[in-house]
């Protein structure tokens, strides 16, 4: 369960959100939408501890945990896991070194070399990459396709109780997005994880059918419902869709 409570949260002089309230039950599939620069980014920045971000005053429990206690490393191995916009590259640093070492960390480097590659190979082949990448520098001189896949590629190497996509579908074609979407489904049935995912796109919607939307606007959390509220905003936009909710509620 993660529990975000009256959260306010600035970067420099300006506040992103305020107020922010969000709870998400674990093996659940949340979607967060909004306008450009809503601030919906900002929470799955804040969840990783970036620290560009200051907490003003709220709080985040993760399976009672103090989240806001933790550092990048610490949140990571809590087994939260973030596919941002643009995942950064890393010259000098290869797939295979950042797993194992990685792995190692966790406690769960159980396989031998030659079982390791074995299963790197596997995902390589189900993602549609060249099995190159295992010793490719981290998404270096990638596509940005290339850097979504080679991220699901850690995700299922790491095997994640949360994941965060942060506008994953940003630099995809129609296929790129729709193998993406399939993995991330697949992964999704196979070990139950926790999802919060930001997006515009319908299609990933669709196929992730997520059990709560969520609109952000006004530094806050406005409305929440099914699926059907994203159809509502597909159909209307923010605008309409947020007038009729609004509405709903004050009745």
């Amino acid at each position: 369960m993660l529990k975000i409570s009256n959260l306010t949260v600035k970067t420099g002089d300006k506040i992103i959100l305020e107020d922010f309230n969000l709870e998400i039950e674990e093996g659940s599939i949340h979607a967060l939408m909004g306008h450009n620069g809503a601030g919906k980014s900002t929470i799955a920045k804040v969840l990783m501890r970036d620290k560009n971000y200051e907490v003003v005053k709220g709080s985040i429990t993760l399976n009672d945990q103090d989240l806001l206690k933790m550092n990048t490393t610490e949140v990571a191995r809590c087994g939260l896991f973030l596919v941002g916009q643009n995942p950064v590259e890393i010259a000098g640093v290869s797939n295979a070194e950042m797993l194992r070492t990685s792995l190692n960390d966790q406690g769960k480097n159980t396989l031998n070399i030659l079982e390791f590659n074995q299963k790197l190979t596997k995902i390589c082949e189900k993602l549609e990459i060249p099995s190159s990448f295992i010793h490719r520098d981290i998404n270096y001189n990638m596509s940005g396709g290339e850097k979504k896949k080679n991220e699901l590629l850690h995700m299922w190497m790491l095997e994640p109780n949360f994941l965060i996509l942060d506008e994953i579908d940003s630099g995809l074609d129609v296929d790129s997005l729709k193998l993406v979407g399939d993995s991330i489904k697949e992964y999704f049935e196979e070990y139950h994880p926790t999802i919060l995912m930001i997006t515009h796109q319908k299609t990933l919607l669709e196929i992730l059918k997520p059990e709560k939307v969520h609109v952000l606007q006004n530094k806050k959390i406005i409305q929440t419902g099914d699926a059907s509220l994203a159809e509502k905003i597909f159909k209307e936009g923010f605008s309409g869709a947020s007038i009729i909710d609004r509405g709903n509620l004050d009745a």
